[in-house]
């Protein structure tokens, strides 16, 4: 029998993996308009490794012998400039960093030693794409422009 507060965490993750998937796959056309090929792409394989995110964390749904949920995503966050994208992103996978340790704690404290190292990892992953944006932000000075020719 899973325990209902894992199967809780382990749904409310796969609904912010996929919100952050349709986030990410929103922004990657914005900035495809915006003629920002480059940054495009970048947003399209973030939104890959948050679908593969979903994936991992549906796969020990069905290990538990549940249907991942079919539940409401986030509505999507598009800004005016890069930088505001960049805000955006950096508070989606925030949330996912406090959603995880939360979850990893929790399975910690009640010996569930499989689900706290699918959270731990995915803990990690989160931090390494809070890194991989503060970069970005700080690579692109005020990174106020939304990238259309003037």
């Amino acid at each position: 029998m899973a325990d209902p507060r894992i199967v809780g965490y382990l749904n409310r993750a796969v609904a912010h993996e996929m919100s952050a998937v349709q986030q990410y796959m929103a922004q990657a056309r914005l900035t495809a308009l915006w003629g920002m090929a480059e940054l495009s792409d970048s947003l399209r394989r973030e939104a890959q490794e948050e679908l593969e995110h979903a994936d991992r964390l549906m796969t020990r749904l069905m290990h538990y012998g549940l249907a991942p949920p079919g539940g409401q995503l986030a509505p999507v966050r598009l800004g005016r400039s890069v930088r505001q994208l960049m805000e955006y992103n950096r508070a989606l996978e925030l949330d996912a960093v406090r959603m995880y340790e939360e979850a990893m704690a929790y399975c910690r404290r009640t010996g569930a030693r499989e689900d706290a190292a699918l959270f731990s990892a995915l803990l990690d992953e989160e931090w390494e794409h809070v890194r991989e944006i503060d970069a970005q932000m700080n690579a692109n000075g005020s990174g106020d422009s939304d990238g259309r020719e003037r």
